[in-house]
């Protein structure tokens, strides 16, 4: 997959780390790594962790018969979830994905958010990755 000489070690560990199983983790990790600017941290056989800024993320491949799959695999995977992701580099990231014509779940936009009578504003796109989870990525 990579050398170890690009690898940036993990200095601090997020207290939630999703890990999500995948089709065919070198082209998970080509997406993440070069379309969402994720930071390949290390690997091991079937397995990868990156980050992205405070983020942390798991990739692994899905095998059959694996201990922690909790039903089949079917895509696209993740229903009913999404993930919210600060991205250091909202603009840069929407850019890319519009110049590598990456399918975009929902476009760039202001939303805004009501915690009880408080409003919070953020710019948020949304994509899926390529096994179908879905990221919303913000600043």
């Amino acid at each position: 997959m990579t050398d170890n000489q690009s690898l940036m070690p993990v200095t601090e560990w997020a207290a939630l780390v999703p890990e999500l199983m995948v089709s065919d983790l070198p082209r998970s990790l080509d997406v993440y790594t070069r379309m969402f600017g994720f930071t390949l941290n290390y690997t091991r056989p079937g397995f990868a962790y990156l980050s992205l800024g405070r983020a942390q993320w798991m990739l692994e491949q899905a095998q059959p018969g694996k201990a922690w799959l909790t039903g089949p695999l079917e895509m696209p995977f993740g229903r009913g979830i999404n993930f919210q992701i600060v991205h250091p580099e909202l603009d840069a990231l929407h850019e890319r994905l519009l110049a590598e014509g990456y399918p975009l779940f929902a476009p760039l936009t202001t939303a805004t958010y009501m915690e009880g009578d408080t409003p919070h504003t953020q710019r948020q796109v949304l994509v899926q990755d390529p096994d179908g989870y879905l990221l919303r990525f913000t600043d």
